[in-house]
């Protein structure tokens, strides 16, 4: 693996354009057994901290959201020593209160992906983890204390439909969702959170708001234009978040997310291939030896 040596102690994924907060920035490229990351990963410092930025769907946004490796840009986190992970995503609203250029820390995700490689494990080694409740809940409280502390407008809390895409929704499926119960919906948290969670990383993220996706008799039908509009002023919103939460967390506090796999494996030691835990012994070897 390239970049071995390099390190960093919190983690942003997100659009391009947040390695600008970075002083000494640096980029990266690391290899990870699971295939190439999205993009080279940005390390610098946010008021003294060591910070790894990564955009999501490369620099020019070229990667769809289902051809986004997943597992190698999580991987990529993990091997950098990142403890705290935070996710910066342009969402749908699916309630009039939460309202274009708003942010959502949301608190529950749903599935409606398709066919999405979600897990590290398998190929000899059966992992069932706890993922009732999906995002760190000290992170988000964090990210909510400083978005308030920025003037930001903040929604503490909420259900994130995460969707195949890279198709908008259909009238029908927005109204569905709302009866459900969700309240913003996107196409990346889901596989990035439960993958962070077998990473034991602290993951939280930021829903940004664009649009009211189609439900909305008061809004016209979501375009592109109008979501891209939103995404650059809320980009700005992002940067005076990530700005002020980065220096107020406690690099050295413990975490449940930071054990979700301690108990989690379901196969002997013994009984895992010799070559599994050679590939995984990042993220299993202080269990299995």
């Amino acid at each position: 693996m390239t970049g071995i040596g390099e390190s960093a102690a919190v983690g942003v994924i997100g659009g391009s354009g947040f390695y600008e907060l970075l002083d000494k920035a640096r980029e990266v490229r690391i290899d990870t057994p699971f295939g190439a990351p999205s993009d080279s990963f940005f390390l610098g410092e946010i008021g003294g901290v060591p910070v790894a930025f990564l955009p999501r769907h490369a620099r020019g946004h070229r990667i769809l959201p289902g051809e986004i490796n997943f597992r190698a840009n999580i991987w990529g986190m993990k091997a950098l020593g990142v403890r705290y992970l935070l996710s910066a995503s342009a969402v749908g609203s699916l309630r009039e209160e939460l309202k274009p250029l708003d942010v959502v820390v949301p608190d529950q995700l749903f599935d409606r992906t398709r066919g999405r490689v979600s897990t590290f494990f398998g190929d000899g080694v059966v992992v069932h983890m706890g993922f009732a409740d999906p995002f760190c809940a000290h992170l988000a409280r964090e990210i909510v204390g400083a978005g308030r502390a920025a003037g930001a407008t903040m929604h503490e809390g909420g259900a994130y439909v995460c969707i195949e895409g890279p198709q908008f929704s259909t009238r029908a499926e927005s109204h569905v969702y709302r009866q459900w119960g969700m309240d913003v919906i996107g196409m990346t948290n889901l596989q990035e959170a439960k993958l962070a969670r077998e990473a034991e990383l602290c993951y939280a993220t930021m829903a940004l708001v664009t649009d009211y996706d189609v439900w909305y008799e008061g809004e016209e039908d979501v375009t592109l234009e109008q979501v891209l509009a939103n995404v650059r002023r809320n980009i700005e919103t992002a940067q005076a978040i990530v700005r002020r939460v980065v220096p107020m967390l406690d690099l050295e506090r413990d975490c449940t997310c930071r054990h979700a796999v301690e108990n989690a494996i379901n196969t002997p030691a013994e009984l895992i291939p010799a070559a599994t835990k050679q590939r995984l012994e990042l993220l299993i070897g202080k269990y299995v030896g």
